[in-house]
């Protein structure tokens, strides 16, 4: 490791087959934590590069535990995460929304490592169990059209680094290759990222893979659809920018959609949303960001009908029983 060190602190980058061989041999837990968190520092310096990005995914893929859930007809909505707002949180509440209108969703998530509450922490004091294999996943599927796979259960490479991640306390390239190995590989994933550069690496990188993406930036910094400025959107035509009110609502302010200080606080937010008890704030940026990725499977007419899909789901409660078939 000393070498590859040396090697990055001179302003070097890792080829594909580099940076794949480096986290293979970071996951067996080949080197000190001293050495892991030295080369992780370095990807905190500069910009990760879109050869370093696929070997790293090509690394954790083929580490992962599989996900065999029968279908590929599938959505995630997940956040690179790491972009410092302390939201509540939408992408997973958006999920349940998506759910609730009838598309299947596998939602990849993990334990927040920069932020106060991440999809994992949120639904474990919800109360859910994380499950561990694709048959309990293929029922929780079936009975409310979600399943959540806890990431450091299907990605022991992970696992490894879960406590330097959380000693560090700052978004690594961990963060942004989370939302590129759902071990379940859905035909549909929204992507919320923190910053365009980010947006460029995935934008080449999912396009090369011809996959069904769209990626999601607010221009004043968050990883998802925040209504608290316009929207820049990539997906695999091009990209664009939406003002809120482009997208069927009106500005809203970045306190109102505060996702509180403690995992407690988190959860009581995500329940009051789906119980119907949201602000207009909150219910405007979940069905903002459920209906755009609703839009990305191709199976609406268009954004109003993704839209009125998505309120539908909340306001009638259907999202809310997904959760409840989750839990019990």
């Amino acid at each position: 490791m000393k070498e590859i060190l040396q090697y990055l602190f001179n302003h070097n980058t890792l080829s594909k087959s580099e940076a794949k061989a480096i986290l293979t041999e970071i996951a067996q837990n080949k080197f000190n934590e001293n050495e892991v968190t030295a080369f992780v520092t370095v990807f905190l310096m500069r910009s990760i590069t879109l050869e370093e990005m696929e070997g790293f995914q090509e690394a954790l893929l083929r580490l992962s535990v599989p996900a065999d859930l029968e279908t590929h007809d599938l959505v995630d909505i997940v956040g690179t995460g790491g972009d410092g707002k302390n939201t509540f949180n939408i992408s997973t509440l958006a999920s349940f929304v998506v759910a609730g209108a009838g598309q299947k969703v596998a939602k990849h998530g993990n334990y927040g490592v920069s932020t106060i509450s991440g999809s994992s922490n949120v639904l474990e004091e919800l109360g859910y169990q994380f499950k561990t294999n694709s048959e309990d996943l293929c029922q929780d599927l079936e009975k409310s059209n979600i399943c959540f796979l806890h990431a450091p259960i299907f990605h022991p490479a992970l696992r490894s680094v879960a406590p330097l991640r959380k000693g560090l306390g700052l978004r690594t390239f961990f963060n942004i290759l989370g939302p590129l190995v759902n071990p379940a590989k859905p035909k549909f994933s929204m992507i919320g990222v923190y910053s365009l550069e980010i947006a460029r690496i995935y934008q080449y990188l999912l396009q090369k893979n011809q996959e069904n993406f769209l990626l999601v930036h607010s221009l004043d910094g968050y990883d998802e659809i925040s209504l608290t400025s316009d929207t820049k959107i990539f997906d695999k035509t091009g990209e664009y920018i939406f003002s809120a009110e482009e997208l069927g609502f009106k500005n809203i302010d970045q306190e109102s959609i505060f996702g509180g200080n403690t995992k407690q606080d988190a959860a009581r937010i995500f329940r009051n949303i789906l119980e119907g008890n949201g602000t207009y704030e909150q219910n405007s940026v979940v069905i903002a960001n459920a209906a755009m990725a609703l839009k990305n499977t191709e199976k609406f007419v268009g954004y109003s009908d993704c839209l009125a899909t998505a309120k539908e789901s909340l306001e009638s409660g259907k999202a809310l029983q997904c959760l409840k078939n989750l839990l019990n």
